[in-house]
């Protein structure tokens, strides 16, 4: 028995007797309450099984009593106003509850097929209690991780489908394109081209889907050539709409599936002397700044990107208060912005 402030409370079990427990070395148990992954998956399976069984408490490594709660946002990067907005986010529903946030910038990548983990230490080291991820694809082992070590976390807009009972917040893609598209079609444009994102991102695909819907509901021939993955890279959209205009019956309005892709489309179309709207009706998607700044300013589908930030923080505080949200998905609403950047077809040359 230990007293603590005059009360006694049961001792709870010390690692050597968890590791005499999985049959390990106390070393090799520390490493696995350390959060280390040089250490093999049946060996890391009999030492959580033993912490769980024996009731093993893995201690804060700081003071809770003078530190203020701790968050990590693990960031795709930092170079972006899509990054500026969700840093806006989270860190205004942080400071509403009383939190603190670490924010990392790409430590979720791979290397040589093998997860980094240097990321995942330090989250050991601060004591967070949660997890922010935003544009990430996580690895399987990193998701273990977190679960073997009750880590709650939460992911902003995931790149791939997350596995079963990983909570998400995205916006509305599949509407947004629904959106974007009948706006086009509405102004008399028939020949509606896409220029898409990655094809096996989540975002991207739900984008695509809407597009296509909208045309079918309107009765308008999907053609296959009308529809260009670019990844959400500028240079990559900039040549797929050049290679749109090169088709033999080009089309007279694009919906580019990112505003910064959109920032390549209209280089492309100055190229060629066209100019927006009279040649070519451009719609994008996200409402950053750039489709402000940008001549003619461009008319776009929003996504809430701080609400989505903000939301998957006030998610993320409820789960470290042990309260599961009720549904693993959160969509929030997308709306078009009109701007100057769309109008009736005017004859683009065949």
């Amino acid at each position: 028995m230990v007293r603590t402030g005059g009360a006694s409370v049961a001792a709870g079990p010390t690692l050597a007797v968890v590791a005499r427990e999985a049959g390990v070395s106390v070393p090799t148990a520390s490493k696995v309450v350390n959060g280390r992954e040089d250490v093999a998956p049946e060996t890391r399976r009999r030492v959580t099984e033993a912490l769980d069984r024996l009731g093993y408490v893995r201690r804060p490594r700081f003071d809770a009593a003078k530190t203020p709660g701790l968050v990590d946002l693990v960031v795709h990067s930092l170079d972006t106003s899509w990054s500026g907005a969700v840093l806006h986010g989270v860190e205004a529903a942080a400071h509403d509850a009383g939190l603190e946030v670490v924010v990392s910038a790409g430590l979720t990548r791979t290397r040589g097929g093998r997860p980094e983990r240097g990321w995942l230490d330090k989250l050991t080291a601060r004591g967070s209690s949660g997890v922010l991820f935003n544009l990430a694809e996580l690895t399987p082992s990193q998701y273990a991780w977190l679960e073997q070590h009750r880590i709650p976390f939460v992911m902003i807009d995931p790149v791939l489908e997350p596995p079963p009972g990983v909570v998400s917040v995205g916006a509305a893609n599949w509407q947004g394109g629904v959106t974007a598209t009948e706006h086009l079609l509405a102004l008399g444009h028939e020949r509606v081209a896409v220029i898409a994102g990655h094809q096996r991102k989540m975002c991207s695909t739900a984008r695509v889907a809407g597009y296509r819907s909208a045309l079918a509901s309107a009765g308008v021939r999907h053609r296959p050539e009308y529809v260009r993955h670019a990844g959400f890279d500028e240079g990559v959209a900039h040549r797929r709409m050049l290679e749109l205009l090169d088709l033999p019956e080009p089309p007279t309005a694009v919906f580019v599936c990112s505003d910064r892709m959109a920032l390549g489309v209209y280089e492309a179309l100055a190229e060629r002397g066209l100019s927006v709207p009279d040649d070519m009706s451009v719609i994008g998607f996200d409402d950053l700044p750039e489709a402000r700044w940008i001549a003619p300013a461009l008319t776009t589908v929003r996504q809430p990107l701080s609400e989505m930030a903000a939301t998957a923080l006030r998610l993320l505080v409820r789960m470290m208060d042990g309260d599961r949200p009720e549904s693993t998905r959160t969509e929030l609403s997308t709306r078009l912005v009109e701007r100057s950047s769309t109008a009736g077809p005017r004859g683009l040359p065949c």
